[in-house]
């Protein structure tokens, strides 16, 4: 992540309704997907945001996330034939992880979720910088009468997330019992808004998805509400480490063209019984065969700082690549998240090295979460 340093960089990127109250409560701004958004906010850093989340409860604003809707006569069952996961599993008033795959590679263009409002009215919420990709993919395969839109711009996304995170929205009269992957539209002092159980940190948690001009307002209530429950404003640097300690993936990194979700261990979300959907023929081939490389969770045995594109090895040979690695504020320590070769076999527990700048670094292997998750 890059920090933007310039006004001239500034007026390139798109920025969040929010803007003011990030400047306000003094955000270190940072390019993601095209936006210029809060890294971190002084007072607090990365550590406190992240402790905050853990033990308390944080809002993160993420109105840089994508909006597509798809509306019209069999909307779900077209959404359905291109993405992976199986929207027949759910019903109206839920929301699902899913998938876009390139149909001739089966690499990953974005993981999204989708809102399933009826069987003609799937939302989906992509990464910023795919969003236009994915509504290209969908129009240019959508049969006529099926309007897809994209309203990037037209909605604010926060993110309240952690174990008060319940309590500080029903304080604002909003609802918070619905079942995890599950929304309802609500008001807050009149506004509509929708709120979502879902969230990227591994907490009790609720995204909140609300029409732009509004963002300001609710932005206020909720600070207004939260000095009783200690909420602080998180940026994306806390994001990362929180979802990195899920073993979370993030696109780009741990998901791409180049990763399959067979590789990246996502074939939970992929409805393998479906008659169709974007690459599916070369994935199933890929699981059957079993593929190359997966993703896999290091964590440090000693004092090191894993991060992406750092070289793991067995012995001598070259083994995989980091794509994700952090500090971990809750464990104290590097983890990480990797490509491994499948071949030498290696089982959780073995040690590994990772080249840190010239020097090599032991972790161990693991299998992800490297902390317990309380989503649910």
């Amino acid at each position: 992540m890059t920090e933007v340093t310039s006004d001239a960089a500034a007026t390139r990127l798109r920025r969040s309704p929010l803007h003011e109250r990030h400047t306000a409560a003094g955000a270190k701004f940072a390019p993601f997907g095209g936006w210029e958004m809060p890294l971190e906010y002084a007072g607090g850093g990365v550590l406190k945001e992240h402790t905050a989340v853990r033990t308390g409860v944080g809002v993160f604003d993420v109105s840089h996330l994508g909006k597509a809707r798809i509306t019209g006569p069999g909307a779900a069952d077209f959404v359905n034939a291109c993405l992976t996961n199986d929207l027949g599993r759910i019903s109206p008033g839920k929301a699902q992880y899913t998938l876009c795959c390139d149909e001739a590679t089966g690499g990953v263009v974005d993981d999204i979720i989708a809102y399933l409002h009826a069987d003609d009215h799937v939302f989906l919420v992509p990464n910023a910088a795919n969003t236009a990709e994915v509504v290209r993919r969908l129009r240019a395969a959508a049969p006529a009468g099926l309007a897809i839109s994209d309203e990037h711009e037209a909605y604010a996304v926060l993110a309240v997330q952690g174990p008060r995170s319940a309590d500080l929205l029903a304080a604002l009269g909003l609802p918070t019992e619905h079942d995890y992957m599950s929304f309802s539209t609500a008001t807050l002092d009149g506004l509509g808004l929708t709120v979502c159980r879902t969230g990227y940190t591994g907490e009790l948690g609720y995204e909140l998805v609300i029409p732009a001009e509004h963002a300001l307002a609710v932005w206020d209530a909720l600070f207004a509400a939260g000095a009783a429950y200690e909420l602080r404003a998180c940026g994306l640097a806390a994001r990362d480490t929180l979802r990195t300690e899920m073993g979370y993936p993030l696109h780009g990194q741990d998901l791409s063209l180049e990763i399959t979700p067979v590789q990246a261990r996502s074939g939970w979300a992929v409805g393998w019984d479906k008659p169709a959907f974007w690459g599916r023929d070369v994935l199933l081939a890929e699981k059957a065969a079993g593929p190359r490389r997966t993703l896999r969770g290091l964590e440090a045995v000693d004092r090191a700082i894993p991060r992406p594109g750092m070289a793991v090895y067995a012995g001598d040979t070259r083994v995989g690549t980091i794509t994700s690695g952090t500090f971990s504020p809750t464990k104290k320590q590097g983890i990480a998240l990797a490509l491994i070769d499948t071949e030498p076999k290696l089982a959780d527990g073995e040690i590994v090295d990772v080249d840190i700048r010239g020097r090599r670094a032991q972790l161990r292997l693991t299998r992800p979460p490297f902390v317990k998750p309380s989503v649910r």
